[in-house]
């Protein structure tokens, strides 16, 4: 009795795989968000007009595609574009003025 194999539940293991892949993969993601996040806000100290333009579209393309995933939620996403937005725009305005 002694020489039997404890039991696994294989299910369970696949599941804690799984996750763990997920985990991540989502943290990734999360991570080249806050990232762009503050380049975008680099950008907008340096006042080189270009780069803040080119960095907004990644940003935005990256939370969009964070929300549609279900990595962040898309009250979440939506807040931060339109904060970004918000900063771009004043940005954009004051260039003019």
């Amino acid at each position: 009795m002694a020489n039997k194999p404890v039991k696994k539940n294989l299910s369970a293991e696949k599941r804690v795989r799984q996750s763990r892949k997920r985990h991540e993969r989502n943290q990734a993601v999360r991570n080249a968000v806050k990232t762009l996040t503050k380049k975008f806000n680099e950008a907008l100290v340096s006042s080189d007009k270009d780069s803040v333009q080119e960095v907004y579209g990644k940003v935005i393309k990256l939370l969009n595609k964070a929300s549609s995933k279900g990595i962040i939620h898309r009250n979440n996403a939506s807040r931060r574009i339109s904060n970004i937005s918000k900063k771009l725009h004043k940005f954009i305005s004051d260039q003019a003025a």
